[in-house]
C-alpha cells in the first residue's frame, strides 16, 4: 500500500474513534432538569475513578490533537515554539501550583478548585478553536472531530468535579463566577491574519495539551492521597 493511501486509511481510522470514546467512561452527570443526580448516587471512589479516566481520555487527545496540527501546518522550523508555548498561556497568571514540590503542599482543596479553575478556562477558548479551525481550507476531519470531542467532553468532566467537589468537600455546587471572579480576563476573539491565527491555534494546543495534563496529574494525586498510600510523591 502506497504511502498517501496508508495516510487516508490512518486518518479514517483516527476521525472514528472520538465517537466510540465516550461509551467507555459515562460521565454525564446532569438529568433532564439540570440537576446533578445521576452523579450524586455514584460512590466517591467510583466517581473519582471515573472523573480520572476521562481526564486521561482529554490528555491523550490533545497530544494527537496538537500533533496532527504541527504535523499538517506548521513549518518544522518552527517546532521549537512547542517548548515556548508555557509562557504564553492564558492560564499562566492562574494560582495554580506548577512544580513538583508546590503540588505536593497543596490541600485536598485546592487540588479540586485548581482542576475546576482549569477545566472551565478552556470552555471558551475551545470553542474559539474550533471555530477558528472551520475557516481552514484543508483541516483534517480528524483534527476537527478531536477538538469538538474534546470540547465536548470537558464539559462532562466540569460535572464530575463540581459533585467531587460538593461529596469529598461538603461544599455546594460552585459557580464559574465564584472561582474565577478575580482571576479570569476576557477572551480576545479578533481574527488575526491567517499565519498569525495558524500560530495562535498552535498555541491554544500546546497550551491545553499541558493544562489538560496538569488537570490528570492533579487528579491522579487525589486518588493517591484517598488511598492512604505512604507517598504520593510521584505525582
Amino acid at each position: 500500500m502506497n504511502r498517501p493511501k496508508v495516510l487516508q486509511a490512518w486518518l479514517w481510522c483516527v476521525s472514528l474513534w472520538p465517537c466510540w470514546l465516550p461509551h467507555a467512561v459515562p460521565l454525564d452527570c446532569k438529568d433532564e432538569t439540570g440537576s446533578f443526580t445521576q452523579c450524586t448516587s455514584i460512590s466517591q471512589e467510583k466517581l473519582l475513578d471515573r472523573v480520572i479516566q476521562h481526564a486521561e481520555l482529554i490528555y491523550r487527545v490533545s497530544e494527537e490533537s496538537c500533533t496532527l496540527f504541527e504535523d499538517m501546518f506548521i513549518p518544522y522550523p518552527l517546532h521549537y515554539l512547542r517548548n515556548q508555548g508555557g509562557n504564553l498561556c492564558h492560564s499562566k497568571p492562574f494560582p495554580i501550583p506548577g512544580s513538583k514540590s508546590e503540588i505536593q503542599q497543596i490541600s485536598d482543596k485546592w487540588l479540586l478548585h485548581s482542576v475546576l479553575m482549569l477545566v472551565q478556562s478552556w470552555m471558551e477558548p475551545l470553542i474559539y478553536l474550533q471555530t477558528t479551525l472551520n475557516r481552514y481550507d484543508d483541516a483534517p476531519d480528524a483534527l476537527l472531530n478531536k477538538t469538538k470531542w474534546v470540547s465536548d467532553k470537558l464539559l462532562s468532566l466540569e460535572q464530575g468535579v463540581l459533585v467531587l467537589i460538593r461529596k469529598m468537600l461538603d461544599e455546594g455546587i460552585l459557580t464559574t463566577s465564584s472561582i474565577f471572579e478575580h482571576t479570569l480576563t476576557p477572551y480576545n476573539e479578533q481574527s488575526p491574519e491567517m499565519l498569525e491565527s495558524i500560530l495562535r491555534d498552535y498555541n491554544l494546543l500546546i497550551c491545553f495539551k499541558k493544562d489538560a495534563h496538569k488537570i490528570e496529574t492533579f487528579l491522579k494525586l487525589l486518588k493517591c492521597r484517598q488511598s492512604n498510600k505512604l507517598s504520593c510523591l510521584s505525582y
